[in-house]
């Protein structure tokens, strides 16, 4: 073997409450895919950014081809051809799509701008990855999805050596994430060297040739793809074997419908789109990039104002003009997005998960119960096992999959009956995926009714009790889960030439 690109020997780096990295040691070699796994709040994050130049270790020694190296700086880093991909997005979300993929390099012609050259590298780099996004759109305006689809042509777009992958799939459904997977093959042929952190352990098994894994800050084993199994990368994971990834239902669905929505059409594509949800039910609602689930979401809660159709609750139509109309009726909706609609980053953990039932906490001359909060807080953080040195923690200081434990354990306080989540396992690991789903079917079982929105077909099917298909803004089939019930038949639904909805019983 070559000798290495890259190495990181006896990295150390501490945060306030939370000694982050403890002697870990990482090396790269060109035209190699490493897997980097870890439960949230392992390390992974952190030791890429030491990498690039974002943070700096308390100690420790990077190489580079083979001289010991610093970068202070992002800047330093890319100049070298190192490059990442955040799991939350490095975008200015005012401004277009191309000024995004150029901004900070914009080439030039004399004193100009060239936007002839930057239009044609963007347009080339789409073509390449097989998405089509309107250049002059502002980020903000785009889908998740289509977020994350900019931030990869925008790392691609620099000459880099390493390319840092930190959860890409996220936000991707199965089409998206193949065309990716290829991309991922020419970069390695190329001789580029790619470090893939993912907790899909299906997606890391497929697309790494080795992988590292690290727990609590320090690296505890190292393999050949090839050679290992998931339940062997869980138990490095997490110290002790995981008999299973999703839970059982013990409880069946009542016939009372709960919610029903009728042809609602709204902005920006939804058309006539109508289903039913029972109590106890979880409806999973499948489909791929565009296909309006989030859209649809934001429409039930007051989010965006319908232009036609009704919303029923209990039986008595209801209209909401913002969300919390909707908190108020029982109604909460965790969102996809949650660094920018979830969460306040600067605020404490306790007070993110209780600002959605201030109302509950009022006592006396409108003064806050206290005490009630931080039991309510103490009760989340340990149902959901985020990890936080306190609960006055600031969320911003927090791992990704931490705050979307944060803002799970929000919309729970609430005390819901109906439920929808979008996305609500998006960059979590495995153990805390365990166990979002034994909370989602404990709720079920105890009579909440759920919409669970997931591009994860295996989440959908293990935890639904009917699929509801939808595309390009209107419902295309609605399933009943039975054992027949397959991911092919989803995805044959989603790209079934037939645009109108119909039922399979």
């Amino acid at each position: 073997m070559s000798s290495p690109l890259v190495e990181l020997k006896g990295i150390n780096k501490g945060f306030p409450g939370v000694q982050a990295l403890k002697n870990v040691d990482f090396e790269l070699f060109p035209g190699e895919v490493v897997g980097l796994l870890g439960e949230n709040g392992a390390g992974k994050s952190t030791l890429m950014k030491i990498l690039c130049g974002v943070y700096q270790p308390d100690s420790g020694s990077i190489y580079w081809e083979g001289k010991e190296v610093s970068f202070h700086s992002i800047k330093a880093a890319q100049q070298q051809g190192i490059s990442i991909i955040y799991q939350e997005f490095n975008l200015c979300p005012n401004i277009s799509v191309l000024d995004n993929l150029f901004l900070g390099r914009e080439p030039q012609k004399g004193i100009v701008l060239n936007f002839r050259r930057m239009k044609e590298e963007a347009k080339k780099i789409f073509s390449y990855m097989d998405v089509t996004i309107p250049l002059e759109r502002p980020v903000g305006e785009l889908s998740v999805a289509l977020q994350q689809m900019v931030e990869i042509a925008k790392a691609l777009l620099l000459q880099v050596k390493v390319l840092i992958m930190d959860e890409p799939t996220s936000a991707l459904t199965e089409k998206e994430i193949a065309k990716l997977f290829q991309v991922i093959r020419d970069l390695k042929a190329q001789g580029i060297a790619i470090v893939f952190i993912s907790h899909k352990l299906d997606e890391v098994l497929q697309i790494t040739d080795r992988i590292v894994v690290l727990r609590d800050g320090e690296r505890v084993g190292e393999c050949r793809t090839k050679e290992t199994t998931e339940s062997q990368l869980v138990s490095l994971m997490v110290g002790r074997e995981l008999s299973e990834f999703f839970s059982t239902r013990t409880a069946k669905p009542s016939d009372e419908v709960v919610l029903s929505v009728e042809g609602l059409t709204g902005p920006p594509y939804i058309s006539n789109v109508s289903f039913s949800l029972h109590k106890g039910e979880i409806l999973g609602v499948a489909g791929l990039i565009g296909a309006g689930r989030t859209e649809t979401a934001l429409l039930l809660i007051g989010a965006t104002r319908p232009k036609s159709g009704r919303i029923l609750l209990n039986g008595k139509e209801v209209y909401f003009k913002a969300p919390a109309d909707a908190i108020r009726k029982g109604i909460v909706y965790l969102s996809e997005d949650r660094k920018n609609k979830s969460l306040i980053l600067g605020m404490s953990v306790r007070e993110n998960i209780s600002m959605s039932i201030l109302e509950k906490l009022s006592q006396f001359l409108y003064t806050l119960n206290r005490n009630k909060e931080r039991e309510i807080c103490k009760e989340y953080i340990s149902r959901l096992q985020i990890k936080t040195p306190t609960m006055e923690q600031r969320v911003r200081n927090l791992s990704g999959g931490n705050q979307q434990k944060v803002v799970i354990g929000r919309c729970l306080a609430v005390e819901p009956f109906v439920l929808i989540l979008d996305e609500p396992t998006r960059g979590i690991d495995v153990n805390a995926k365990a166990e979002v789903h034994r909370l989602i079917t404990a709720l079920a079982d105890r009579g909440v009714s759920i919409i669970l929105i997931s591009s994860e077909l295996p989440e959908v099917l293990a935890l639904s009790d009917r699929v509801l298909v939808m595309h390009e803004g209107t419902v295309k089939a609605t399933f009943v889960n039975d054992k027949e019930l397959t991911q092919e038949k989803i995805m044959g639904a989603i790209l079934s030439k037939n645009r109108g909805s119909y039922a399979v019983a």
